[in-house]
């Protein structure tokens, strides 16, 4: 029986939607199962409105390459500025965008969840997900799945 890999993504910044995706893809590429259950924040993540501009919020961020005390970050334009500097980031490595990265995922056979009750308080309707999302499911799926996981991971 294969591995299996269950992960929670509950934060939607930029620089957030990229753990469980690399972890998921990589998994897949290993021959693990995977799926990732998708709450409240996270949800920005396979929001096909959001999913392509998520943002990088400079305010108490300690990874940010350069030390930007609370009081500039809070300035207007800071998080269009850190977003700015992060994407060029990316750009430079090479790294895929989150709509590539959620491709590779999707044809890799990664299963992807959103939390139906997150679903509701937040008014966001299955059809404001991306193409290839199960939102027939809830938690309790979610976590039949991972009792069955070799590894659980919150991010």
């Amino acid at each position: 029986m294969a591995k299996r890999l269950a992960i929670i993504a509950s934060k939607g910044t930029l620089d957030m939607a990229y753990p469980p995706l690399i972890l998921a893809s990589t998994a897949a590429a290993l021959d693990m199962e995977c799926g990732i259950f998708f709450t409240f924040y996270g949800l920005d993540i396979i929001n096909k409105k959001k999913y392509a501009n998520l943002k990088v919020a400079p305010i108490a961020n300690p990874a940010m390459p350069v030390s930007v005390p609370n009081i500039v970050g809070m300035l207007p334009g800071m998080t269009s500025m850190a977003t700015k500097m992060m994407n060029g980031m990316i750009k430079k490595a090479n790294v895929p965008s989150i709509p590539e990265f959620i491709d590779v995922c999707l044809e890799s056979g990664v299963k992807m969840w959103p939390c139906q009750l997150t679903l509701d308080m937040m008014g966001i309707k299955p059809e404001d997900l991306i193409e290839g999302i199960d939102a027939s499911v809830g938690a309790a799926h979610f976590i039949d799945y991972a009792a069955d996981a070799d590894m659980s991971l919150f991010i």
